[in-house]
C-alpha cells in the first residue's frame, strides 16, 4: 500500500505573481517527489512518476487556491497563521479521498479504515508546510524590495521641507498629490499612478483609487457597515475600497 501526502498549494493573492508562485512550487514539489520516488512511487517508471506527481500537485494547487480564497479574503479577523492552519485542514479533509483514489488506481493500494487518520494527517501536515512556504516567500520578497539599496525614485520628488522624511501615504487631490510624511504634509503636481510606480521599494499598496499607503505607517484598521478604514501615524483615515480590500486582507493587513 502506498501512503503519500499531496502538496496542496496556496494561492490567495489576486495577482498573477501569487498564482504563478503557487504553480512553480507545485511543479518543483512534483519534480522532487517524482525523481525521489517518494511515498512508494518508486514502484513505477520515472516518466510515469513525474506525470503522476505533476497531476496530483497541480490539482492540489488548484483546490488549495480555491479553498484559501475564503480564509485569506473573508476571514480577515483571524490571525494569519491560524487562517493558514484552518485552510490546510479544510482543504485536506476532502482531498484525502483524492489521495486514496490515486493510490488505488495507480498502485492498486488497499486502504483500511484505520489508515484514514494517518493519510489525513500526512496531507494536512504537508498542506500547512506549503502554505507557510508561500507566506514566508511573499514576506521575504516584500522585505527584499523594501530593503533595496536603491532608494525609491519618488523620494527625489519630495519638497525640500520633506526631504529625508518617511512617506506614509499619498493621496490624490484633483491633479495634485497630497503627501503624508513623518515631517508633515505638502502637495506636488503628479498623477497617482506615476507615483505608485516610483514608490517601488517601499512596502505599501493602493487602498483606494485616490490613496496609496505604506504598511509601516498604519496604526489601526477598522471595519464597519461594509467599509474598511486604515488609520495612519498622523491620524489620517484612509478609506479602503472593495476593489483593494480583498488584496489587503490576503496580505494580512487586516
Amino acid at each position: 500500500m502506498v501512503r503519500w501526502p499531496i502538496l496542496a498549494n496556496w494561492g490567495p493573492y489576486d495577482t498573477a505573481r501569487g498564482w504563478l508562485r503557487g504553480l512553480v512550487l507545485s511543479v518543483a514539489g512534483a519534480m522532487f517527489l517524482g525523481f525521489g520516488g517518494a511515498f512508494g512511487s518508486s514502484a513505477i517508471s520515472v516518466p510515469a512518476r513525474l506525470a503522476y506527481w505533476l497531476i496530483l500537485m497541480i490539482l492540489g494547487w488548484l483546490w488549495g487556491s480555491f479553498v484559501s480564497r475564503y480564509f485569506f479574503r473573508r476571514a480577515e479577523t483571524m490571525n494569519l497563521w491560524l487562517r493558514a492552519v484552518l485552510a490546510a485542514v479544510t482543504l485536506s479533509i476532502p482531498y484525502t479521498a483524492v489521495v486514496a483514489l490515486a493510490g488505488v488506481i495507480t498502485f492498486h493500494s488497499h486502504y483500511e479504515l484505520s489508515d484514514v487518520p494517518t493519510l489525513l494527517g500526512s496531507v494536512t501536515l504537508i498542506s500547512v508546510v506549503m502554505i507557510a512556504i508561500n507566506i514566508l516567500v511573499d514576506r521575504q520578497a516584500a522585505a527584499a524590495t523594501s530593503g533595496s539599496d536603491t532608494p525609491p525614485k519618488f523620494l527625489d520628488r519630495l519638497p525640500l521641507k520633506l526631504r529625508g522624511a518617511e512617506v506614509w501615504a499619498v493621496e490624490a487631490e484633483d491633479h495634485y498629490l497630497r503627501l503624508h510624511t513623518s515631517k508633515g504634509q505638502d502637495l506636488i503636481l503628479m498623477r497617482l499612478a506615476d507615483a505608485i510606480s516610483e514608490l517601488e521599494g517601499i512596502e505599501g499598496a493602493q487602498a483606494h483609487r485616490s490613496w496609496w499607503v505604506a504598511r509601516d505607517a498604519i496604526t489601526g484598521a477598522e471595519r464597519g457597515d461594509g467599509r474598511a478604514t486604515l488609520t495612519l501615524k498622523d491620524g489620517s483615515e484612509v478609506p479602503v475600497s472593495r476593489t483593494y480590500a480583498r488584496v489587503l486582507r490576503a496580505r494580512g493587513w487586516f
